[in-house]
């Protein structure tokens, strides 16, 4: 078995393994990591961090695999005026997650040349993203569709939501750095396809 067909291997097998973990844990235990009731979220975080450090395509892949995972385990409730009853969205978190795996692939990667540490800065950024343009689009929603108020104040948004959120994903994204640089799809935690990519311009930013 040449080393090519190892590699492949051992990619499937540990993908595989995380796809299966993550949501799991995530949707059994969710009290184990939360903060103010939100609660860790380790498929965007999981997502992200493998389109940082791996690259888009095995983003893109897992986002979307995961983001089936996430529509069957917790699919989002969408009331399509004040009197329907809530129906279930799925298709959201496939694209949410297709849509973190674009942001954790172009997060400065090639600039920052995937340096590890600023695979915080990544999650920090799609946390943020995700969470206030979540809460925007639900605000616009209730207003056009269900015609009620939103029900929170900023102050409430950003203290019981949104700085929450991204503290809990902070904290979750060091072991599953670790797990994917030490125990990941990869030996040495590199993807071979990506781990020389460059270019001039970027080599000059980084000199200025």
């Amino acid at each position: 078995m040449n080393k090519e067909r190892i590699a492949l291997i051992r990619k499937i097998v540990v993908y595989t393994l995380y796809i299966c973990l993550i949501p799991s844990f995530q949707v059994s235990f969710p009290e184990s990591i939360s903060l103010y009731g939100q609660t860790a979220d380790l498929m965007l975080v999981f997502t992200v961090l493998v389109s940082y450090m791996f690259g888009f395509a095995d983003g893109a892949v897992i986002g979307i695999i995961i983001g089936i995972f996430r529509d069957c385990f917790s699919p989002p409730l969408i009331q399509l005026n004040s009197e329907s009853a809530p129906v279930t969205a799925f298709g959201i978190g496939i694209l949410i997650m297709f849509l973190a795996s674009v942001c954790g692939s172009s997060f400065f990667t090639v600039r920052m040349k995937r340096n590890t540490a600023f695979a915080f800065a990544s999650v920090a950024f799609a946390t943020l993203m995700y969470k206030i343009l979540g809460h925007l689009i639900i605000m616009g929603w209730i207003a056009l569709f269900a015609h009620q108020g939103y029900g929170l104040s900023f102050k409430q948004i950003v203290l019981g939501s949104v700085l929450p959120q991204l503290l809990l994903n902070l904290i979750v994204t060091v072991p599953l750095i670790l797990l994917l640089m030490f125990l990941g799809p990869y030996k040495k935690g590199k993807n071979p396809k990506i781990s020389d990519e460059r270019s001039s311009e970027d080599v000059s930013w980084l000199s200025i």
